[in-house]
């Protein structure tokens, strides 16, 4: 089949060829009557424009690069999908780089760099030394980091670890539960690092340890695995922080195994709030953090004309979004029950001494 060419377009338009190549490319100086003619001639023909040779013709095309881990996990596709939605909307494209390590980031951002992209968002968490060498290595090409420490001499755009964590212990504690097992994310994270450490310090302002503290791989197979291993301690935990959704889903597999029922025996809290978040049985209590704000952003800081000489360094706030997969510590409820049964007995001896 033969393919459509401009001359194509130009014969059935009654136009010159370079007056087709004008409209294409966005040309000042073509009347709106003939603009409209072209375009629909190309709708007919079901013509595509050549965006690679409009490129080496001279037109300039924004391209933005992203860096991001395994798009099998919710955050990072959620993270993906905002910026490549907010990007469009801003006539731009997005190519992307999927790593499974944080090693293989700096051969990532050669591929990017020499597709000529004028500005890289890294979604991968990063030590600071690593992500600092990686801006340098870019310059003067800008760079935006998604998941590193707030210490970092880079541009950054991250949630509030800290708060999150703070926020999901916090939640249990004033649930009444003391015993609380934590199910991190890999030791090698810096987001997972940071989470950690706010649970344990919200803890220790309480007064308690964690009663057992594993590690997963953010995924939900590691989450049923390292649920099996949270719950074979003795005395079982009353409550389990988990450092994603996609880890609390298996958790909460493992809890079903195990016989205890969620929140009746245990209450489940996990972090993200990504979209099947809600759909879990129960409903999963999590942190938010607002991924379409976060891509939003990320692609108006590196679309910005700009960028300032300091480092651009904003750390965005998370919300805990309580839903059914926590309640009540089980003893609390008990004291409860106990109370009111005590009540409704001297409510009847109250009566029978009325009575006479």
């Amino acid at each position: 089949m033969k393919a459509i060419t401009l001359y194509d377009v130009a014969l059935l338009a009654g136009v010159s060829y370079q007056t087709v190549s004008r409209v294409i490319n966005d040309a000042e100086h073509v009347s709106a009557r003939t603009r409209e003619k072209v375009q629909q001639a190309m709708a007919e023909l079901h013509y595509v424009p050549n965006r690679g040779a409009q490129q080496l013709a001279g037109k300039r095309t924004r391209t933005l690069g992203l860096i991001t881990t395994d798009l099998a996990l919710h955050a990072p596709s959620q993270v993906a999908s905002a910026v490549k939605s907010r990007a469009v909307e801003q006539g731009a494209s997005v190519l992307i780089s999927m790593v499974e390590h944080p090693q293989q980031c700096q051969a990532a951002l050669q591929e990017l760099l020499a597709q000529r992209v004028e500005a890289l968002l890294v979604n991968v968490p990063l030590d600071d030394p690593h992500a600092e060498q990686l801006k340098a290595l870019a310059a003067p090409v800008p760079v935006l980091f998604l998941d590193v420490s707030p210490s970092a001499q880079v541009n950054s755009l991250v949630f509030n670890a800290g708060q999150g964590a703070s926020l999901g212990a916090e939640h249990l504690l004033s649930l009444g539960h003391r015993r609380i097992a934590l199910l991190s994310g890999p030791a090698s994270s810096v987001s997972a690092r940071a989470r950690l450490a706010g649970w344990k310090a919200t803890l220790a302002k309480a007064g308690l340890e964690a009663v057992a503290v594993a590690h997963g791989d953010w995924s939900a197979a590691s989450g049923y695995e390292k649920g099996h291993q949270l719950l074979s301690v003795s005395p079982l935990p009353d409550a389990i922080l988990v450092a994603n959704d996609q880890m609390a889903l298996g958790v909460m597999r493992a809890c079903d195994e195990k016989g205890m029922t969620i929140p009746g025996q245990i209450s489940v809290v996990g972090f993200d709030d990504t979209a099947d978040s809600a759909w879990f049985s129960p409903p999963l209590t999590t942190v938010r953090q607002a991924f379409r704000d976060a891509g939003a952003q990320s692609v108006e800081w590196l679309l910005a004309p700009t960028q300032a000489d300091r480092c651009w360094q904003v750390q965005l706030p998370v919300t805990l979004i309580a839903r059914h997969s926590s309640a009540p510590c089980v003893a609390d409820r008990a004291d409860c029950e106990d109370l009111a049964q005590q009540l409704r007995k001297l409510a009847l001896l109250a009566e029978k001494i009325a009575r006479g």
